[in-house]
């Protein structure tokens, strides 16, 4: 690589470090910079033969831990890597490099009709939503990153290029690799291009939104809306707490209850006849109160609050640290899990708040403790394990959408038990020196 792109500097050693939250830091010995999938190519087969660490990272939105340098080595930082190679609107897909955020592929989309529905709260990149096999708040209608993936251009640990996928929207070819690097978490290798499917814009959108006294109100609520059929394309879920973070934020006229906002997509008719349903429906599971709004400002502003839930209950604990539990259960066992969830949290005597994409089953659970309180850390670890526990249980995962990293470590062998030994064959197959992403996505091994 060129001088200009490796970065020693103490300033960019300790930007590198650590993630968006979590609390483990350790900084890398050097950042490098790619500009072109031979320059990846290149760096990897050194550091190969070298038995150099190496941690990918682009924005460095993630919530666990994935882009931490544990063991020093090189910071892969992929942000110059983004550009978008090509739109292709007949055929419903994009090739994009991967520091290419949501947003930006969805600004270039505007004209064509069509967008990218993968919506994490944070301005991800395209390469590191498929590393953690993101999701957001469409996913109940669109699918998750995995499912809009089409292929993808990837460098492996010894600096081999590979192509895996295609352009075409099934395939029954050779191994799903596609998947297979789809939340691997850079543990696997680099992915230097992505073809993505897009959707179609909606003609109509509509939202509404309802009010419960109780969370199991909501959740059953949703449970029957989503098996009735009814088209939603949004569904999340904020309880009281969190509501009145956003109220005391924001200033905003929200009902003092546990809430769920929807949204439809579709033309005017459907959209319109999916909110009745929806309203008529929340009538029969004792909602307090209902609202819709078309799309346009009124529809910003209904959901204004929702985008803005987390900075409004960091607001509502200044001086204190979180940690987000990311659960996803079948939906048929999400009110139990929730309403027992929260007795755990309850219990430690430290703030929780539910904030759910709970039409596909996930919900977060964010616990604070005061910065530095060992004491109190622990507890929140406590109960973090105790909710991971109640998931699994009932059927579900450690994480729906965040991925593992760092902090779901502890609970991986516990939900795939044996499978964990046929990961590690793969980890080994793919990167037999160790190199990429050291420590992260597998347990050590027994």
């Amino acid at each position: 690589l060129r001088h200009d792109q490796v970065d020693t500097s103490a300033s960019a050693l300790a930007l590198h470090a650590r993630g968006e939250s979590c609390d483990v830091s350790h900084p890398p010995d050097a950042v490098a910079y790619p500009e072109s999938t031979s320059d990846v190519q290149r760096l990897l087969a050194w550091a190969y033969e070298t038995r150099i660490p190496v941690t990918p990272v682009a924005v460095n939105s993630s919530l666990e831990g994935h882009t931490v340098p544990l063991h020093g080595g090189v910071s892969l930082d992929m942000t110059r890597m983004d550009r978008i190679i090509e739109l292709a609107p007949q055929d419903f897909l994009a090739v994009v490099q991967p520091a290419v955020t949501y947003p930006k592929l969805n600004e270039a989309l505007r004209a064509t009709g069509l967008f990218f529905p993968v919506d994490p709260g944070a301005e991800a990149s395209l390469g590191g939503m498929a590393s953690t096999n993101a999701s957001g708040t469409m996913a109940v209608r669109y699918g998750v990153m995995g499912d809009l993936v089409l292929g993808l251009e990837v460098v492996t640990p010894t600096g081999r290029v590979v192509r895996t996928g295609g352009r075409s929207r099934k395939s029954s070819s050779g191994y799903a690799l596609t998947r297979l690097f789809c939340g691997a978490e850079g543990t696997l290798g680099v992915i230097t291009e992505l073809t993505v499917r897009l959707a179609a814009r909606p003609a109509a959108v509509m939202a509404a939104r309802l009010s419960f006294d109780t969370v199991s109100g909501c959740v059953s609520f949703v449970t029957e809306l989503i098996q009735s059929g009814v088209p939603v394309a949004r569904c999340e879920l904020l309880d009281r707490g969190a509501v009145q973070a956003i109220r005391n934020h924001l200033d905003l006229p929200l009902a003092d209850a546990h809430t769920v906002f929807l949204e439809f997509h579709g033309d005017e008719a459907s959209v319109a006849s999916g909110a009745r349903q929806a309203i008529e429906l929340g009538g029969d599971h004792g909602a307090t109160a209902s609202e819709t709004a078309p799309d346009g400002d009124a529809l910003r502003a209904l959901w204004r609050g929702r985008h803005q839930a987390f900075y409004a209950m960091v607001a509502a604990n200044p001086g204190m640290a979180s940690l987000i539990t990311d659960l996803a259960v079948p939906v048929s066992r999400l009110a139990e899990v929730i309403d027992a969830s929260l007795d755990a949290v309850t219990r430690v005597g430290l703030p929780g708040y539910v904030i759910g994409h709970v039409g596909d089953g996930n919900f977060h659970i964010t616990i604070f403790f005061p910065e530095g309180d060992l004491d109190a850390r622990a507890r929140a670890s406590a109960a973090h394990a105790e909710l991971v526990a109640l998931t699994l249980a009932a059927g579900g995962t450690c994480t729906g959408e965040h991925g593992i990293g760092l902090r779901k470590l502890p609970y991986v062998r516990a939900e795939h038990g044996d499978a964990v030994d046929l990961m590690w064959a793969i980890k080994d197959a793919f990167d037999p020196a160790g190199i990429m992403n050291p420590g992260k996505k597998l347990p050590a091994r027994d």
